[in-house]
């Protein structure tokens, strides 16, 4: 009798379970895409212990028809593919119809469904077969839950994590189908407690505020690029709001969520050096393509997928990032907002009635006392608008006109964060979905004021760095400016940095670069490996500027160097150059070009501890303005740091 036999149905579908079904999470995923494909346009989603004990999704979809329900839980058994050629324009999330028949081999589960909310069917199965089929009330859409998830595989079981671990696993899943799916409303409980709620209205920062927060929310850049094969929509979130890791990249093709190791490169790259090594961006990226173009069944959970044209869609990503800060104020704002929330939220009308009281009280107690008025309630008769022709009125010095300035300021200060703060939680999501940071806005028209640059038919692009003046130095390292905004921190070395780092980088890139001839030409020895790397990258060598000459043996020499090398590290700019090249062994041009512009610029600039005169400062500010991206060092380093008068009055329990 021979060895080769064919394997159970049940245990079939159990091995095909380990591939599909790994955790809760993935029945979850499997049963909202299936939800999504009939149609569905509210999905309940409940799971009681992170899903371990049962997972229930109720839709409102098209249902299942009666003559069907034998198929359902049959391995390979799908609606969405009928001809071989049906597999290469896939614009279904599922299509291989092994998730329902994997579940139930791992899992009891019920399922009632209904085509038209007047009959419905109710089917229960175990190990994979349907035990029982009933007629059943039911709603127009299906109803599935899966209880005692891993029942027959106790190895599978035991694996699991803890139930905080695969409550965060489904929470994810469900938070990224949203996402892609706005226009779908879609609720998610843990033993009752609702985690997501969305309100289908088809906008995905409603959907991203809703998951990140609104001061997320707030900073969302939206992005939108095509070319000949691709169409992308999304949204970046701004530089300050980095993680630590990659999991808040979001890449869905045709609505599918996607993980690519390129395309998160591309991501990463669109942000380039606005953020710090080691932290990553929010993102959301919808790309839509022709389905010939991509190959989704690759992987049995559809996570990972082949694109064609890869590089023209890697461009368009990285274009599409970059262009999106262009124009963009990226100073990041201190985050007192979270400490100092207001108690109550009062409306204007609210404000001028205790105004007005408190006044009227104040004057009726003034009246009644009969006395002399103090220093204080003579200055606060200078202030009121009811004294504009107060006699003490000339007598006011200097320093006084300053105070109540002052006083005014804090005034108006004290009653706008009230008056803004619910009009802001209701108008955000209100907006187009390209969020305007009211920042951006206020700093362009105070630096276009103080700088009187308010000619309409100006072409010249505004500086993105608002207009400051220097007021000091702190540990020879940071320079304190400020304006009407507020105060700002700027790190002196991060800027200069900055400053170089794209001078550097555009005379490297310079096509015809002028060379200075050597009085004594410079000699340079390398052992025979690295001659080999030289000789095989002396091309790329001479298009930055940098002529090597054999000289004999393992030596080279140097007899000129490009104009805009620094005079005192000549050598050493030259040993780097090199060294860089036998590093890497190979010589991509832009990536050198880059490096080689960072390396260049931290090296030449000023350090921590070194103090500055005021107008070495201004001038440094003044420089950094020009600048193409001035908010971060080309280590991602932030450069500046804002303090609002707001906040600065906040700590000083100026106002409440």
């Amino acid at each position: 009798m021979g060895h080769i036999k064919t394997l159970h149905t049940s245990l079939a579908n159990k091995i095909a379970a380990g591939e599909v079904v790994e955790r809760p999470s993935s029945v979850v995923k499997e049963l909202l895409e299936n939800s999504i494909d009939a149609g569905a346009t509210e999905i309940n989603i409940e799971v009681q212990e992170s899903g371990i004990a049962e997972i229930r999704v109720v839709d409102n979809g098209s249902g299942i028809r009666e003559d069907d329900l034998h198929l359902v839980f049959h391995r390979h058994a799908t609606s969405k593919l009928v001809e071989d050629d049906d597999l290469f324009h896939i614009r279904t999330l599922g299509f291989r119809g092994e998730a329902l028949a994997s579940i139930a081999s791992v899992a009891k589960v019920t399922l009632q469904t209904s085509t038209d909310g007047i009959e419905g069917h109710q089917v229960y199965a175990e190990e994979g077969k349907i035990v029982d089929q009933r007629p059943a009330k039911a709603r127009r859409g299906t109803d599935i839950k899966v209880a005692s998830l891993f029942y027959n595989t106790p190895a599978r079981l035991k694996y699991i994590k803890s139930l905080y671990t695969e409550l965060g696993k489904i929470t994810d899943i469900v938070n990224r189908m949203a996402m892609s799916h706005p226009k779908v409303r879609i609720s998610l409980t843990n033993d009752g407690k609702t985690i997501l709620q969305t309100n289908g209205s088809g906008r995905t920062n409603e959907v991203m505020a809703e998951i990140y927060g609104m001061k997320v929310a707030r900073d969302l850049v939206e992005i939108t690029g095509e070319t000949s094969d691709y169409r992308i929509h999304g949204f970046v979130a701004k530089p300050e709001h980095s993680r630590s890791n990659r999991h808040y990249i979001s890449l869905f093709i045709n609505g599918r969520y996607i993980k690519n190791f390129v395309l998160n490169k591309a991501v990463q790259e669109g942000y380039h050096t606005l953020l710090t090594i080691g932290r990553f961006p929010i993102v959301y990226l919808n790309i839509e393509m022709d389905p010939i173009l991509v190959d989704v069944n690759v992987h049995p959970t559809k996570l990972e997928v082949r694109l064609s044209k890869e590089e023209q869609l890697y461009t368009l990503i990285v274009e599409k990032i970059r262009a999106a800060f262009k124009d963009k104020v990226l100073i990041p704002k201190n985050d007192l907002s979270s400490k100092y929330q207001p108690k109550k939220v009062l409306d204007k009308f609210e404000q001028q009635k205790m105004a007005f009281e408190q006044r009227e009280q104040q004057t009726h107690s003034e009246h009644r006392s009969n006395a002399q008025p103090s220093s204080t309630t003579i200055h606060e008769q200078q202030t009121s608008p009811e004294h504009p022709n107060s006699t003490f009125q000339h007598e006011r010095t200097t320093g006084d006109v300053q105070e109540e300035t002052q006083h005014r300021k804090q005034s108006q200060d004290d009653t706008t964060p009230f008056e803004n703060y619910e009009q802001t939680q209701r108008a955000l999501l209100n907006e187009m979905d390209t969020p305007i940071d009211n920042l951006e806005t206020n700093t362009e028209l105070q630096q276009s004021e103080v700088q009187g640059k308010s000619n309409i038919n100006d072409v010249t692009p505004k500086p993105r760095v608002p207009y400051m003046e220097v007021v000091g130095q702190v540990h020879g390292t940071y320079i304190v400016a400020q304006n009407d905004e507020g105060m700002y921190l700027i790190d002196q070395h991060a800027a200069q940095e900055r400053i170089k780092y794209e001078y550097f980088r555009d005379k490297i890139g310079e096509v015809n670069n002028e060379n200075q001839n050597l009085l004594i030409p410079l000699t340079f020895n390398f052992t025979k490996d690295e001659q080999m790397i030289i000789e095989d990258n002396m091309d790329e060598l001479q298009r930055v500027g940098l002529f090597l000459e054999p000289f004999g043996g393992h030596d080279y020499i140097v007899s000129s160097y490009p104009v805009w090398f620094p005079q005192e590290d000549i050598e050493d700019m030259i040993k780097d150059m090199v060294h860089y090249v036998l590093e890497h062994r190979r010589l991509n041009i832009a990536k050198f070009r880059e490096e080689l512009a960072i390396m260049m610029s931290c090296k030449k600039s000023i350090k921590a501890n070194h103090y500055l005169k005021n107008n070495e400062m201004a001038d440094l500010i003044d420089q950094l303005r020009e600048r193409e991206d001035p908010f971060t060092c080309p280590h991602g380093r932030p450069i500046i740091i804002n303090f609002t008068n707001y906040e600065i009055e906040r700590l000083f329990k100026r106002i409440q």
